[in-house]
């Protein structure tokens, strides 16, 4: 029983905190009625942004103005990351970043996925980490959550979904930097460090000398877990004392982790004025979820297979767990940061047992189960307009959300955005499995070298960043391959539902009658998620036996 308090009282405690966090949300992306702090954030926005941030904005408009920005934001940090050894702020004089590794970076960071390819400790200085990696942290979460609310927008019937770069500075000044410096002082409480001198330097009782690296960690470690980004101050990321150093920082990380993204859902309701309906979107995440998490504290409950016929007592797989944090804490962790596409860990997911590697795979491939910062509701509006007009022909009427019609185009647009997930994850998998880039560089052979890859093209597909971090990833092809993936599958799920809602919100509202198929209802909740299990078992289910499956199978044999 001690196993579920974790998971139970992390879950519980992030479902409280969201409910008036999506209020606060809807009130800080809204202009509405404003106090007269408020007003001066919004002058500070047409100062910092000028003209640009005066218009209200077409889906072309909006997408153009995002693409633009985070263009900038790449270039800005590339040349950060390649000439950080000339750059202040660097005590240990760390040199450049390899161009390869600097472009799979910046794009890693821009796309919200902080796939890290480094060890942030050892190759990146203080300058870089505030700088570059913890700003894009910031903007980068800003960007997603500007994407959802245009969403709410056009789903609200308005005809244009605002100003990106005003919905972009609201998010960062009125959310995310909040937030960020009430969770630092936190962690700071729990332990973590914060400061920018140079590593210390210990000296041990054999007489030996020992460099203990540290830094600013509680303000990147903040919004790394606020903004389900994931990228860590040190490579073992949260699993390295000072990210995390024990029971209590890791609850308060954990909830972070889940908190904007289940608030996301109800700002959506108050911005729609579809309350009910929210709660039915909500219910259908929080059922996959916990779904997930029990499966995977349940299969993390068997020995690993690595003490095989080894004299030692048969318990819980406790090979790469943190033994501070409890035996349900790594699987939890592995899931949440897996469904909302945050990907720290406090756990080496390459050392899960194969079932449970297998639930953080899920949680990527569905990539809807509360998803990152924003775009995890924009995936799963996605599944909602496939259900929706499954829906209607089976009942043999014009398919309708939210009082407008589905038609041809919003389904191929839909189409579009759907099959880009697993097109990136399988055509990667497929031709790094066949070449000297991926095999080369896999730790393991057979069926578990093959979830190494799996799940690295899975991670930069699903902007999540955490890895089976046996795989030698620090490599030109998968420096490239990563970081085109990251970035293609950031944007075309973010522009083909802004283009959906747009058209959407152009045709005539039909009134609502008998007829009317209900997306509030637990018929439609059922609808749903029977919608986004079938469709994800058909795209993925081969990756799924060919690896975890397979191990599992061959080690029970």
């Amino acid at each position: 029983m001690n196993e579920w308090l974790l998971p139970l009282g992390v879950l519980s405690a992030a479902i409280a905190l969201s409910v008036p966090l999506g209020r606060y949300m809807a009130w800080a992306m809204q202009p509405g009625r404003m106090w007269r702090a408020r007003q001066g954030f919004e002058r500070a926005a047409g100062k910092l942004f000028g003209s640009a941030a005066d218009t209200e904005q077409s889906w072309q408009g909006y997408a153009l103005s995002m693409l633009l920005f985070n263009l900038a934001m790449f270039t800005l940090a590339y040349l950060i990351f390649v000439s950080q050894g000339v750059l202040p702020l660097n005590p240990d004089g760390k040199a450049g970043l390899e161009p390869s590794l600097a472009f799979n970076t910046a794009a890693s960071f821009t796309a919200n996925t902080n796939l890290q390819h480094y060890s942030g400790e050892q190759s990146l200085s203080y300058f870089t980490q505030l700088f570059s990696i913890m700003w894009l942290q910031f903007v980068s979460a800003a960007t997603g959550i500007a994407a959802v609310v245009a969403l709410c927008r056009g789903l609200a019937g308005s005809a244009t979904l605002g100003n990106f770069y005003r919905d972009v500075w609201r998010a960062t000044v009125l959310l995310l930097l909040p937030l960020a410096m009430i969770v630092a002082p936190l962690l700071v409480m729990t332990g973590v460090p914060m400061t920018l001198q140079g590593a210390a330097v210990a000296h041990t009782l054999e007489g030996l000398t020992q460099i203990i690296a540290r830094g600013p960690v509680a303000a990147v470690v903040a919004i790394k877990q606020l903004g389900t980004n994931g990228g860590g101050f040190f490579g073992p990321n949260s699993t390295h004392p000072f990210e995390n150093p024990g029971f209590v920082s890791n609850i308060v990380e954990n909830v972070a982790i889940l908190l904007i993204p289940m608030a996301t859902v109800w700002m959506f309701g108050r911005m729609t004025g579809r309350r009910r309906h929210a709660t039915v979107i909500f219910a259908v995440m929080l059922t996959l979820f916990i779904g997930l998490g029990a499966a995977a504290v349940v299969t993390e409950q068997a020995p690993t297979r690595a003490f095989a016929d080894l004299p030692v007592a048969e318990a819980p797989n406790l090979e790469g767990k943190e033994l501070r944090f409890g035996g349900a804490a790594g699987p939890l962790w592995a899931v949440s940061t897996t469904a909302t596409s945050n990907g720290s860990v406090n756990a080496m997911h390459d050392s899960l047992n194969p079932l449970t590697g297998l639930m953080p795979m899920i949680g990527m491939w569905l990539n809807v189960t509360f998803g990152g910062v924003g775009v995890g509701f924009i995936n799963l509006f996605i599944f909602i307009i496939v259900a929706v007009f499954l829906a209607g022909l089976m009942v043999g009427r014009t398919p309708e959300y939210l009082t407008r019609k589905v038609e041809a185009r919003e389904m191929k647009l839909a189409t579009l955005a759907l099959l880009a997930h697993p097109l990136f994850i399988v055509g990667g998998t497929a031709l790094f499995v066949v070449t000297g880039w991926g095999a080369a560089t896999t730790a393991n052979p057979g069926s578990h070298g093959l979830s190494e890859i799996v799940y690295e093209f899975s991670s930069a597909a699903a902007n999540n960043g955490s890895g089976f971090e046996g795989l030698g990833d620090n490599t030109v092809a998968w420096n490239i391959a990563t970081g085109v993936v990251m970035l293609l599958a950031r944007f075309i799920p973010i522009i083909a539902p802004l283009a959906i809602v747009a058209s959407l919100a152009a045709k005539r509202s039909a009134p609502e009658s008998a007829g009317t198929f209900r997306v509030d209802t637990p018929l439609f909740a059922a609808i749903l998620l029977g919608t986004v299990l079938i469709v994800g078992a058909l795209l993925f289910m081969p990756l799924g036996v060919l690896g975890p499956m397979a191990e599992h199978l061959a080690g029970s044999a």
